[in-house]
């Protein structure tokens, strides 16, 4: 029964994405305030992250963005006068702050209740020792473990446990953050102090190893009258001692015996009634395959990363249910929106099985170690759907958008091999396949990994096709089977020397064509209303066209470092956007976690592959009127060409910028002549397709310079080089040059502002949504870069050449759609750097802080609207001041240096939004994990260059108290302009006092360290800077970044910030612009 005491529903967002908590909880946030709105309550919103859908005013009612903090919430929540707070939809962030607000009395002295699961719930299953002794009481067997708080605790534990290794889980924290497998007791102390730093509460677990055991997953969905129903089982195809987010897991669960999943079905409904946990939860539990033994791992008490993936495996929304049993709905009272007929307490079934593989960030860190453990890696993960294991396997492989979309044979000795099986990395799937290749066994294989033969099996099969493909003659039924277990006309190509298109010919007049399957909760057993699709080789076609009008929207797969979730974002307001049109709108997209495939957000959503062959089949299945590819990054502007040759003389056309202009964007000498042409000034640059041209490029520029390769996103291999030695260096170990992949050579300008500019156009007019300055200086890639808006730094002057640059570019390439350009500002010049035809990372942050939806403005002209007739031409206007902060995963990286270059290292961002500049910035940083000191010690050490420059800044950090170290030469200068400080000796001198010593006592609680112009990935200072990521002590890389810093410490020891709702501030820009 709907509960009618409440009025006001604060939800409460995960923050910015990072590894270990990513955008499954805005999928789950946006879900849930969805289901809040239906039973008529109004909801309050609070995020920090602007570039997900669900801090849209269009998702709540009331959307604060701003620091996810217990203070910040608390104020927000007495501001609004909130009734409830919903807490498990926020991920590991919320659930934090709600349990501090419960602790500190917060909810008591406002008369808020907690909705869903009850501080003494989540106590119960996030507190070890709780949770041991609670598991003892009902009887289910947990592993033998001590929960400690000290190093010293932690060594007795493992002495009682009796042997190494032993497993290290700090409590309250998330993605494994701080845990580890410990094999000795020098690796204990080291894991073991890291873990209670990172815990909320100071307390980890000392764990006895099932290393090697299977691990399983149960989602459970409890509501107040204590009925259950599992939603989902999970496997993990890696055993014990892999996070379940680094494994590969499938659904259903594949091996265990009907009693051995009754068993553990049975021990989840018995763990989610004792913990009282009221809503849905993610129960871990470890499996021996000989003795049958099984132990409860963990439990999350609120919606998790597997829930997602239950979620969109099943078609069952577990966010939506969740929040409808928090406002006292029971399992048969909430209707199954998917088949309409049904309702929530049918357990959903499925005829097909779901693969999810990781998406990890090595290609970004070269240096960092691979090899995968109890803490994330991962930033994303890509599912797929198939009627068989292989297939499904097939399509999440090259939905990862690796360079890799097959089962490659890979050019490695047997040691490499043999090393890899042992010890696994993100390579090990591919590891497995080379061993089969070359006459492994099935069973010797699974001895080094622990994978269960059966998925074993599944590989050699693939592996089987793959030497049958390979026959001199291919007849039509073995293309079909090849077909049905998911081989693309790509690889079938390679296999069988022929070209993709002529496979994709043979199989059209064969008849062979994908046809798509209904996910419907209930494995066709009622009719589903909901249309959600994937491929598959079969007969039946369940997806079956209308004839309305209808664009399809190409998403942007795995989250990665370089392209999250601000584009899934653009997505779903193409969505909305074609909706209001009266369009019907197809979404493609293969991300779980994503707000764009949620089951309800567009007309259609096929779970498939962002390639070629993938998409336009799609296109022909639907019979589509067009394509719009600019909303989905990189993933899905590569597909323009080629999917524009395809569908000539066809109904579909790719929609908005024409692939051929949006060519001369991405090709640097047709956009440097058209530049030329525009008489915009760029820097001198080239392209070199072998070693020996880029080294005469460079010289011929002048050193330093930018190298990049062409075509990617992210800045991915991209680097300032400052002599010839270094570019041999980067050409040899960072990229593969050929004429099929050349280099980028631009002439690097020092110390100049770089400025992000993100418009719409429609062909004629241009509409300025925003004009962002970067803090640091051009060399730093805009994806990490801090950035304000309105620019703090620019001249009138310079603004109007930008207005004027941005018009010349827009109109020279044919934009219709939305246009993002890099520009660099130094003496008054502005120069081009890059224009993107496309969505940029920035759309979301400008959109939320003008109050004008881009993406949604663009789609509209791309659907051939006139701006004047929307009213939005010129430059937005507005009265307050939007930071964009980034957040960096060094945490989670053992060995990255944190250094920021022109390769992007972030997972996500934040915003903060006041009326002044410092007040913005020191919202953002707050909202970054940044914990600035009002007092303490503050280390200087900078290049010559920049001593100058940092003094102001030094200046003002002795008047607020600070003391001042610095190393000798940063000292010297320091004192000579009349500062007090004291000189600390570099590493390499080995005296007292240095600088990791001092941090290690806690005396130093501030960082500036510029890095000299040099390149590699440990400059000077690595170590020191590591140092302060693992103890979490704000460290600055560039005077601007110092600057801004200092300048948010001072305006919050002010006092006065104050916290306002977004569409507040929307109201005040629109009368600005009056």
């Amino acid at each position: 029964m709907k509960r009618t005491d409440l009025k006001k529903i604060m939800v409460i967002g995960s923050g910015p994405i990072i590894i270990g908590q990513a955008a499954e909880f805005d999928f789950s946030g946006s879900q849930a305030c969805r289901s809040l709105r239906e039973e008529g309550y109004t909801t309050v919103l609070v995020n920090s992250n602007p570039a997900t859908i669900q801090t849209d005013v269009e998702t709540a009612d009331i959307v604060y963005v701003e620091p996810l903090t217990a203070a910040v919430v608390a104020r927000i929540a007495e501001k609004e006068k909130i009734d409830g707070i919903l807490s498990g939809m926020g991920g590991q962030t919320a659930l934090n702050i709600c349990s501090e607000l419960a602790e500190n009395g917060t909810l008591d002295r406002l008369g808020i209740k907690l909705l869903g699961t009850q501080p003494d719930a989540i106590a119960l299953s996030e507190d070890r020792e709780l949770f041991r002794e609670m598991m003892i009481r009902i009887g289910e067997p947990i592993p033998k473990s001590r929960t400690v708080h000290s190093v010293e605790e932690a060594k007795r534990a493992a002495r009682d446990i009796g042997t190494y290794p032993v497993l290290v889980r700090p409590a309250y924290t998330l993605g494994g953050t701080g845990g580890g497998i410990a094999h000795d007791e020098a690796e204990l102390e080291t894991i073991a102090g890291r873990g209670l730093a990172y815990s909320r509460i100071h307390q980890v677990l000392i764990e006895e190893s099932v290393l090697g055991w299977k691990e399983f997953e149960y989602e459970v969905m409890r509501d107040g009258n204590d009925n259950c129903i599992i939603i989902c089982s999970m496997e993990n195809l890696d055993p014990m001692g892999i996070h379940t987010g680094e494994s590969i897991v499938i659904a259903p669960a594949q091996t265990l015996s009907d009693e051995d999943q009754q068993r553990l079905r049975n021990a989840s409904i018995k763990t989610i009634r004792a913990l009282g946990i009221e809503g849905g939860c993610n129960i871990q539990f470890a499996f021996d395959p000989d003795s049958r033994e099984y132990r409860v791992i963990e439990v999350n008490p609120r919606v998790s990363r597997s829930s997602a993936l239950a979620s969109k495996a099943t078609g069952y929304p577990i966010a939506r249910v969740g929040a409808k049993i928090a406002m006292g709905y029971t399992l048969d009272e909430i209707p199954n929106n998917i088949t309409g007929n049904t309702f929530a307490a049918l357990e959903p079934s499925i005829d097909y099985v779901v693969l999810k593989v990781p998406r990890w960030p090595f290609d970004k860190f070269r240096m960092v170690d691979r090899v995968l453990g109890t803490q994330m890696k991962s930033t994303g993960e890509v599912m797929a759907i198939g009627r068989t294991v292989e297939e499904g396997l097939l399509k999440a492989i090259r939905s990862l958008e690796i360079d890799q979309e097959y089962l490659d044979p890979l050019d490695w000795s047997e040691d490499r091999i043999l090393a890899e099986l042992t010890t696994a990395t993100d390579q090990r799937i591919f590891a497995i396949a080379e061993a089969l290749r070359r006459g492994m066994t099935v069973d010797a294989i699974s001895a080094l990994t622990k994978w269960d033969t059966y998925f074993l099996h599944k590989i050699k099969n693939i592996i089987d096709m793959e030497r049958a493909l390979k026959a001199p003659e291919v007849d039509d039924a073995l293309l079909r089977r090849a077909k049905r277990m998911g081989f693309s006309d790509d690889v079938i190509a390679r296999l069988t020397d022929a070209a993709a298109g002529d496979v994709r010919a043979r199989r059209h007049r064969a008849g062979i064509v994908p046809t798509y399957k209904m996910v419907d909760t209930c494995a066709a057993e009622f009719s589903a209303e909901t249309p959600y699709f994937y491929s598959t080789y079969e007969k039946q076609n369940d997806a079956v066209p209308s004839a309305r009008r209808k664009v399809i929207i190409v998403g942007a797969g795995p989250i990665r470092i370089g392209q999250g979730i601000e584009f899934d974002y653009a997505c779903v307001h193409g969505v909305l956007a074609l909706q209001e049109e009266g369009v019907e709108a197809i979404i493609v997209n293969n991300n779980p976690e994503t707000v764009s495939t949620d089951y309800d957000i567009s007309d259609r959503l096929y779970f498939e592959p962002l390639t070629f062959e993938d998409v336009l089949n799609i296109i022909e299945n639907e019979d589509a009127d067009g394509v719009i590819l600019q909303f989905g990054g990189q993933t899905a502007i590569n597909l323009a060409l080629p999917l524009m040759k395809a569908l000539e003389g066809k109904k579909a056309k790719v929609l908005g910028t024409s692939p051929t202009d949006t060519d001369v964007a991405e090709d640097r000498k047709l956009f440097s002549a058209l530049m030329d042409r525009l008489e915009v000034p760029q820097p001198l640059s080239g392209t070199g397709h072998s070693c020996n041209e880029v080294r005469e490029i460079a010289n011929r520029i002048g050193y330093p310079v930018l190298v990049r390769p062409s075509y990617v996103i992210g800045g991915r291999a991209m680097e300032i080089v400052y002599s010839e030695e270094e570019l041999q260096t980067y050409v040899e170990t960072a990229v593969k040059v050929s004429k099929a992949h050349p280099i980028l050579v631009d002439k690097y300008i020092n110390h100049a502002v770089e400025v992000d500019v993100d418009a719409v156009s429609d062909g004629e007019d241009v509409f300025i949504g925003g004009i962002l300055d970067h803090i640091e200086e051009a060399g730093v890639h805009s994806g990490d870069a801090t950035m304000t808006l309105p620019p703090q730094t620019l001249s009138p002057e310079v603004l109007a050449k930008i207005v004027d640059i941005t018009g010349r570019v827009a109109r020279g390439l044919r934009i219709k759609g939305l246009l993002n350009l890099q520009l660099a500002v130094k003496d008054g010049e502005v120069y081009m750097i890059e224009a993107n035809p496309r969505a940029s990372r920035t759309i979301p942050f400008v959109s939320k802080a003008i109050g004008i939806p881009l993406a949604k403005v663009a789609t509209k002209v791309i659907l051939g609207k006139k701006l004047k007739d929307l009213g939005l031409t010129g430059v937005a206007k507005f009265g307050h001041v939007a930071v964009k902060e980034s957040v960096f995963p060094f945490l989670k990286l053992p060995g990255v240096d944190s250094i920021l270059g022109p390769e992007m290292k972030s997972t996500g961002e934040v915003m903060g939004i006041d009326k002044d500049f410092a007040g913005a910035m020191y919202k953002a940083q707050i909202s970054a994990g940044m914990k600035l000191p009002i007092e303490g010690g503050v280390y200087i050490t900078v290049s010559d260059g920049d001593k100058p420059e940092i003094l102001e800044t030094a200046r003002q950090l002795a008047i607020m108290g600070f003391r001042i170290y610095a190393t000798r030469g940063t000292s010297t200068y320091l004192r000579s302009q009349g500062l007090q400080t004291t000189t600390v000796y570099t590493i390499s001198q080995k005296m007292d006092p240095d600088a990791l010593g001092l941090m290690r006592q806690g005396k130093i609680n501030l960082i500036i360290n510029t890095p000299t112009n040099s390149s590699g990935a440990r400059r000077d200072g690595y170590m020191m800077r590591r140092l302060a990521v693992e103890l979490e002590i704000p460290f600055m890389t560039t005077v601007q970044g110092a600057r801004a810093t200092v300048a948010a410490m001072q305006r919050a020891t002010s006092g006065g910030l104050d916290v306002m709702d977004l569409a507040s501030h929307h109201r005040s820009a629109s009368l600005d612009r009056q």
